[in-house]
């Protein structure tokens, strides 16, 4: 992907206007979202170090941390990554004042509730953006995790549970008045999921509503999209999900074309290198066999990203060959000649020269 330097006047002095979660300053102001299955701390730890400002945690079920079961503690995770942002999900306000104390113990410098996931399978526990269609509930959860804790809390949320409830203003500004020092929102509401475009304008009401940092969320794929974002809901920064998967160097990328700085689009042979840690950091964190199969969604990725523009057989049998392989030096090979593939084709050696 190309990333434009010519954004023209942007919404506001980007360098300028700092951003912090209470007493945690960032180092910039486009952030990686939490997605289940999808930002394991290897993930995290190659997003951080590539430019995003920070990172944040899969979702963890407060009764499953509170069970200390093994998938919560890979969830929980935060080696290598700074600042170490933790989101919980669930209704008990007291089991997730608990989760919260275990996650504080365990290392992490901010807890992110989750009020945002559409998932059916959470909708139906009445937890995540279900939350939004009980603002009474929604409050004493936020205010039992800021008393539980000693860190700042954060809420990343949705536009509302559906058209007829658009109620993100009202609902953060009671989170405010409990503790939370920064919203996130997805400019969709949960009976969308993921259909049609986020409606960033639609945030700004947020904006208005509340007087802690705001993080506008939602089909952000490129710097013009993420300077479109900012200008149309007033946030603070940009957080990029779906977007970054395959592309864990997309955040810094477009932080840097915010910022105006000189490109730092990374060369193919630095991808690959990125792909081939990030995969050997999943089979060292899960095991190898869990391992190859988590990293499956990531090789898809990385691969349909590198071989966009090749018109190849080879490039369609490289991609079919990544998802089928259980041997990893034949997948580290495969992603290698993924890579030089990508590097002969024209479209490719274009985007990156310009």
């Amino acid at each position: 992907m190309q990333i434009d330097q010519k954004l023209g006047k942007l919404p506001f002095a980007i360098a300028s206007r700092p951003l912090r979660i209470g007493r945690v300053a960032l180092d910039g102001h486009v952030l990686l979202a939490p997605m289940s299955g999808i930002t394991d701390v290897v993930m995290r730890r190659i997003a951080r170090r590539m430019g995003a400002a920070c990172v944040i945690s899969e979702m963890i079920a407060s009764p499953e941390l509170m069970r200390g079961s093994e998938e919560a503690r890979l969830k929980l995770e935060g080696e290598g990554v700074s600042p170490h942002i933790v989101q919980i999900a669930g209704r008990d306000p007291h089991c997730m004042a608990e989760a919260a104390r275990l996650a504080e113990l365990s290392g992490a410098d901010v807890v992110d509730i989750n009020m945002g996931c559409p998932a059916k399978r959470v909708a139906r526990q009445l937890c995540g953006s279900a939350l939004m269609r009980e603002p009474d509930l929604a409050e004493r959860v936020v205010e039992a995790v800021a008393r539980a804790v000693a860190l700042p809390v954060t809420v990343k949320m949705r536009l509302g549970f559906d058209a007829t409830s658009l109620n993100a203003p009202e609902v953060a500004r009671r989170c405010e008045a409990v503790g939370a020092l920064l919203i996130s929102v997805h400019g969709r509401t949960r009976a969308q999921f993921y259909d049609g475009h986020a409606d960033w304008a639609a945030v700004a009401a947020v904006k208005h509503a509340i007087g802690i940092p705001l993080i506008v969320n939602g089909d952000i794929v490129s710097a013009k999209d993420a300077a479109t974002a900012l200008s149309l809901s007033d946030a603070d920064g940009v957080m990029i999900g779906r977007a970054a998967l395959g592309r864990p160097w997309l955040l810094g990328e477009i932080e840097s074309a915010l910022r105006g700085e000189p490109g730092r689009a990374s060369s193919l042979a630095a991808r690959c290198e990125v792909a081939i840690e990030h995969y050997r950091g999943l089979l060292s964190l899960y095991g190898v066999p869990l391992g190859i199969r988590h990293a499956r969604k990531h090789l898809q990725a990385y691969a349909a990203h590198a071989l966009a523009d090749v018109v190849d057989a080879r490039g369609s049998a490289i991609k079919a060959a990544l998802m089928r392989s259980e041997q990893p030096l034949e997948v580290e090979r495969l992603l290698r000649e993924a890579f030089e593939l990508a590097g002969r084709a024209p479209a490719q050696c274009l985007a990156l020269a310009a």
